[in-house]
């Protein structure tokens, strides 16, 4: 077999899912993270709850007034910047969804044996922002047709998907996706292929915070790498 066939080989492997039961075990404790966010100077994690942990999703209590959702659209460091530059949105940090492995590692995530995917939580202020729009920005910022990849990176971290904290949320992204797919099929792509799902469904429920190198990173590495396999195309206007 030449390094060709070995390269594409590999590729293939990382894009089957691994089960919860040959997932890597993990660790008991958090990545530490920075206490701000690099751009907003607010919170990066939600506030704990009564009992001094950061609830079953991992993401803190944001109070009554904010929504979060967590986002996956290949490569976290170009989509977290995406969605903190929409008016509306008050905090993001980039983690690890959808998998079983409890704490994950970069490196960890990178073996598609933990079953993540590298994510976004987006905290956003309904009053300013409606979910029908992020979820426009959510299905146009990348190729929601390319299976558990984004252009040259493949692999089960790369999919797509939303995880939403509500079942109308989830109900929306899934009417989001059928109303772009006659936009992509007439432009000649297929179907779109994201993960959408309650949060408390995806892999073990929970969104890791990733390593503290990775937030914001393309504020400190503002030539960094944003891979997006955009379509190019607009979503569709109602009325």
């Amino acid at each position: 077999m030449s390094l060709f066939d070995r390269l594409l080989a590999a590729a293939d492997v990382k894009r089957v899912m691994v089960t919860r039961d040959d997932a890597l075990p993990g660790r008991p404790n958090a990545m530490p993270i920075p206490a701000e966010h690099r751009v907003f100077g607010r919170p990066l994690r939600g506030r704990p709850d009564h009992d001094g942990t950061f609830g079953p999703a991992g993401i803190g209590d944001w109070g009554p007034d904010l929504r979060a959702v967590v986002v996956a659209g290949g490569c976290f460091w170009g989509f977290e910047e995406i969605f903190w530059q929409l008016p509306g949105v008050v905090s993001t940090a980039v983690g690890y969804a959808g998998g079983y492995t409890p704490n994950p590692t970069y490196e960890e995530v990178c073996t598609a044996q933990t079953g993540h995917a590298e994510a976004v939580l987006v905290v956003y202020d309904p009053a300013q922002l409606s979910f029908e729009k992020l979820l426009e920005v959510f299905f146009t910022a990348h190729d929601p047709t390319q299976e558990m990849r984004q252009g040259n990176d493949i692999g089960t971290q790369y999919r797509s998907a939303v995880f939403t904290f509500d079942e109308a949320e989830a109900d929306a992204a899934a009417a989001a996706a059928r109303t772009f797919e006659p936009v992509l099929a007439e432009a000649g792509y297929g179907p779109v292929t994201s993960e959408i799902s309650l949060m408390s469904s995806a892999g073990d429920g929970t969104f890791y915070y990733a390593e503290d190198y990775h937030q914001q990173y393309l504020i400190t590495n503002p030539n960094g790498y944003r891979c997006h396999a955009t379509t190019g195309l607009a979503f569709p206007v109602a009325g």
